[in-house]
């Protein structure tokens, strides 16, 4: 995490940035330790892994969605963004937001309403409401887009790199386990048409982050404001957990029926199975780990079907971990 490599500089230039110096070295630049985007990374690696480890995340990865509790997050979601994405507007010229001013490529409030609206129907808007833990969330995204826009900095770096990160990996999960129209209605949210490389897209937002005039003390207050902003989401995961316990087991799973007491049953509570905890076994240079894995899983019918939703998730969260 001490350093990041891009191919795309130009050689031999070095420029000030912020608290820190981007060194441009034969076509490749080296991030330091103070720039905004490192200290983001290893400011929230530890609650990042928290907030990854939750019931919720993890029977997510696996398939076992119950479709309302994936409305209500989405529901949680729409009213986020909506007051996120507000406050970006209303600051879009604050000389802290103005580089990461990007409407057209990451805004998520219109494709979730179009969501809502596949599941909810033409008056979703009369069917939904905030819910405690969101209320949260969203007053204070509220406040410091009043008080410390530049704080929102921390705030649209947790949601837009996670979703371009993982985004694509949840999608197919979501819409395998629900059986959604493969055309992708109620999946808009995963969905960013604006971006055709999200790899770039990722390096040059956290150039931009990188380029604000920041001092240290800004610069932390952002890193403790991304730490504040997984909470939050914590707190929003343990409320649809909350919920879950007063359904009916109306678990929807990408896996078919007969194997669910098997590779399931095998893949609960631990946490070696958590295709996030395979992401960072590959990102160290775990490969027997993720090849003993693989062969197991493959000797079950059900297990083929997890081991696929694995490689994705290896695929796209292991680069979370190389941001």
């Amino acid at each position: 995490m001490s350093a990041m490599r891009t191919e795309d500089a130009a050689d031999g230039e070095s420029t000030a940035n912020g608290g820190g110096v981007v060194c441009q070295e034969g076509g490749v630049t080296i991030l330091r330790p103070t720039d905004l985007s490192e200290m983001l990374a290893a400011g929230t690696k530890e609650v990042h892994e928290k907030a990854e480890n939750t019931e919720f995340v993890k029977d997510f990865l696996r398939g076992r969605i119950r479709k309302e509790l994936f409305k209500l997050g989405h529901v949680a979601l729409y009213f986020t963004y909506s007051a996120m994405e507000e406050e970006m507007e209303r600051n879009k010229e604050h000389p802290d937001l103005a580089a990461l001013y990007f409407p057209h490529e990451l805004h998520r409030r219109d494709a979730l309403a179009r969501d809502l609206q596949y599941f909810y129907g033409e008056d979703w808007q009369d069917q939904i409401s905030l819910s405690p833990a969101t209320r949260r969330y969203v007053e204070r995204i509220q406040q410091i887009g009043q008080d410390q826009p530049a704080l929102l900095v921390a705030h649209a770096y947790t949601r837009y790199m996670g979703d371009l990160s993982g985004g694509q990996v949840l999608r197919k999960v979501a819409q395998r386990a629900m059986k959604l129209p493969p055309t992708g209605e109620g999946l808009n949210f995963y969905q960013f048409d604006g971006i055709h490389s999200a790899k770039a897209f990722k390096q040059l937002y956290r150039s931009r982050m990188n380029e604000l005039e920041l001092d240290s003390h800004t610069k932390q207050k952002i890193v403790e404001e991304a730490v504040l902003a997984f909470q939050f989401n914590m707190e929003i995961f343990e409320e649809l957990e909350e919920v879950g316990k007063t359904l009916q087991d109306d678990v929807l799973d990408a896996a078919p029926a007969h194997g669910a007491h098997g590779a399931h049953g095998e893949m609960q509570g631990d946490i070696s199975q958590c295709p996030y905890y395979a992401a960072k076994m590959a990102a160290s240079g775990g490969s027997s780990y993720i090849c003993q894995m693989a062969m197991t899983m493959l000797k079950n019918p059900s297990g083929q079907v997890i081991l696929a939703a694995w490689i994705a998730a290896l695929a796209g969260l292991a680069a979370w971990y190389l941001m």
